[in-house]
C-alpha cells in the first residue's frame, strides 16, 4: 500500500504526454530513486508527497592528517545535470551556476562575458588565534551560507561536537517572512517565531536543509 501511494503521487505529478514530460522516465524508474523513496516506508501509514527524481549534484568532503594538513572540498553541478554539456571524451559535466545571473542590465549580477555568477559554493575552514582548527562545509544551494552560520554557531557558541552540530534542527529563510524549519524543531520555538511575525513552514524532507 505504501509503495503504491508513493508511486501514485509521483506519477500524478510528473507523468503526461511523453513529448511534454519534464522528467526522464529513466530517472523515475531508476533503482537509486527507488531506494530513496523506499526509505520513507516504515510500519506507519504516511501521507505521501511526490519526490524529486533528479539528483542535483553538490558533494562536500573534508579530511585531515596527523600533521595538520587539511582539505575542504566541494563539487557542484548545481541543478539537475548542470548545464547538460559534457566535456568531450571525459564524462565531466559542466555546471550551470550561470543560472543565477540576472538579465536586468541594472542588476549588480547582470550576465556579462567572463564574469563569474553569484553562487554559494563555500568550502570552509575554522580558525582560532590564526591557527586552523578544522575544515567544514554544508551543501544545499542557498541553504549553504545559512547552514554554515548554524553549524559554526552550534560548534562555537553552544560547544556542540561536530556530529551534534550537524544533527541539530535547522531553519532556512526562503523569502519575505517565510521560514522553513525541520520537523524536530522544538514546538515552543516554532510558536515563538510565529508570534514574532514569521510565517513558519515545517518540512519533513531535510534534503533542502543542506547536508554537511
Amino acid at each position: 500500500m505504501e509503495s503504491l501511494k508513493l508511486a501514485f503521487v509521483d506519477s500524478k505529478t510528473y507523468v503526461t504526454d511523453m513529448d511534454e514530460m519534464k522528467v526522464k522516465i529513466e530517472d523515475l524508474l531508476s533503482e537509486t530513486y527507488a531506494d530513496k523513496r523506499r526509505e520513507l516506508i516504515t510500519d506507519k501509514a504516511i501521507i505521501p508527497t511526490y519526490g524529486d527524481p533528479y539528483s542535483p549534484g553538490t558533494v562536500y568532503l573534508c579530511t585531515s592528517d596527523k600533521e595538520g594538513n587539511m582539505v575542504s572540498y566541494i563539487q557542484s553541478n548545481y541543478t539537475e545535470f548542470g548545464s547538460g554539456l559534457v566535456v568531450p571524451n571525459t564524462g565531466i559535466a559542466i555546471h550551470n551556476r550561470g543560472n543565477n545571473f540576472s538579465l536586468d542590465k541594472n542588476h549588480v549580477n547582470v550576465v556579462k562575458p567572463f564574469k563569474k555568477p553569484y553562487h554559494t559554493i563555500i568550502p570552509g575552514f575554522i580558525c582560532k588565534s590564526n591557527e586552523f582548527v578544522g575544515a567544514f562545509g554544508v551543501m544545499g544551494a542557498f541553504m549553504q551560507p545559512q547552514g554554515h552560520l548554524q553549524v559554526i554557531t552550534n560548534l562555537i557558541d553552544f560547544n556542540l561536537n561536530p556530529q551534534e552540530s550537524l544533527d541539530a534542527p535547522r531553519w532556512q529563510w526562503i523569502g519575505e517572512n517565510l521560514i522553513e524549519v525541520e520537523e524536530d524543531m522544538p514546538l515552543d520555538i516554532v510558536k515563538g517565531l510565529m508570534e514574532k511575525g514569521h510565517k513558519i513552514k515545517i518540512v519533513k524532507d531535510f534534503t533542502s536543509m543542506g547536508k554537511g
